[in-house]
């Protein structure tokens, strides 16, 4: 059954989203096997619940993903603004000399990056083919910044983006081609050097806003605020560790996250308000957030995510956070500011 979200635009844009989203990562079988039916079953679970706004990649599965999403894209692009992304192109591979990483049973490519303004094309084109759609409404660069590549290998790949791969994003948005341009990474500090580039509609940021994290508060979030572009946050539960894992940016949690962690679940618990619902729910208290993009692994997840989103948070747990020191000082919060 449907719910009724709230909605956010999407920059200075004609896009609205609604404030929950559905990241399709997961979906193509990072770390643990999701069966494909499975996949699908989840993308409709989504749209069927009322939440319009996909998010995929050529990486995820290195093409699964988008194969599984646009499974059922195809007969519903109406219902949801869809995003995917650029900055690798799929190369077949031999399965037996795969590079897999951390997909189990990805589809048989090796990821080449490639920034550039012929690649971003190719790399858009091939999402479409991949997808099975005649239009994407947001394509992010993915994964660019030291974080992936190192600072000096990530050198020629920003150069590559600065002399041509943003040129070719902005001739797709400015042609009508697509509806919005961004980034979608792991560190916000790439981000502050895209937005010395040139000019971005939204900016999909994972883990570095969350219950746990607010490192991306300044000068990041306000600057974006400044220049009139969005934020989506992916990674809420910043792998885990808020949703009961011991996993925190992928690694085991170091012990002063997992006591912070503790800190702010005992906060929680006075206002008998379950962990995972207020580490969803905190993104969007932000007013230059659109979206919270979570990622199930099947719909029993997503109705679990769901019924975290409709509890009632009330404002009082944010500002005992606060009055604690578990946010940072300046996070926007309802009725202030920590």
């Amino acid at each position: 059954m449907a719910r009724t979200f709230e909605k956010r635009r999407i920059g200075q844009t004609d896009l609205e989203i609604t404030t929950l989203g559905l990241g399709c990562a997961s979906l193509a079988g990072i770390f643990s096997a999701v069966p494909a039916d499975q996949a699908r079953a989840t993308v409709s679970h989504a749209l069927d619940a009322g939440l319009t706004y996909v998010d995929t990649a050529p990486q995820y599965g290195l093409g699964r993903s988008e194969h599984l999403v646009g499974d059922v894209m195809r007969t519903r692009r109406h219902a949801a603004v869809l995003s995917t992304k650029v900055g690798r192109l799929l190369r077949p591979v031999s399965p037996a000399s795969q590079d897999k990483g951390a997909w189990v049973d990805p589809l048989p490519f090796d990821q080449v990056y490639d920034y550039s303004y012929d690649g971003v094309m190719r790399s858009f084109e091939d999402s479409l083919q991949r997808l099975g759609v005649h239009r994407v409404d947001i394509l992010y660069v993915h994964d660019i910044g030291a974080a992936t590549h190192g600072a000096e290998a990530n050198k020629p790949l920003w150069a590559q983006l600065a002399s041509g791969g943003y040129r070719a994003l902005r001739e797709l948005r400015d042609s009508g081609v697509i509806g919005a341009i961004g980034l979608g990474v792991n560190e916000w500090q790439v981000l502050m050097d895209a937005m010395a580039l040139g000019d971005w509609d939204v900016f999909l940021l994972a883990g570095r806003y969350t219950l746990l994290e607010q490192t991306a508060l300044a000068p990041f979030m306000t600057t974006a605020a400044a220049r009139g572009s969005s934020v989506v946050v992916g990674g809420p539960f910043n792998s885990g560790i808020l949703v009961g894992g011991t996993t925190f940016n992928y690694a085991k949690a170091p012990e002063d996250i997992v006591a912070r962690v503790k800190a702010i679940e005992a906060v929680c618990r006075q206002f008998d308000v379950p962990l995972p619902a207020a580490a969803l729910q905190f993104p969007l208290t932000h007013p230059v957030v659109c979206n919270v993009l979570p990622g199930p692994r099947s719909p029993a997840e997503l109705d679990g995510i769901l019924d975290w989103w409709d509890i009632d948070i009330p404002v009082e747990l944010w500002t005992s956070l606060a009055a604690r020191g578990l946010l940072v000082p300046g996070t926007p919060i309802p009725g202030g500011t920590a």
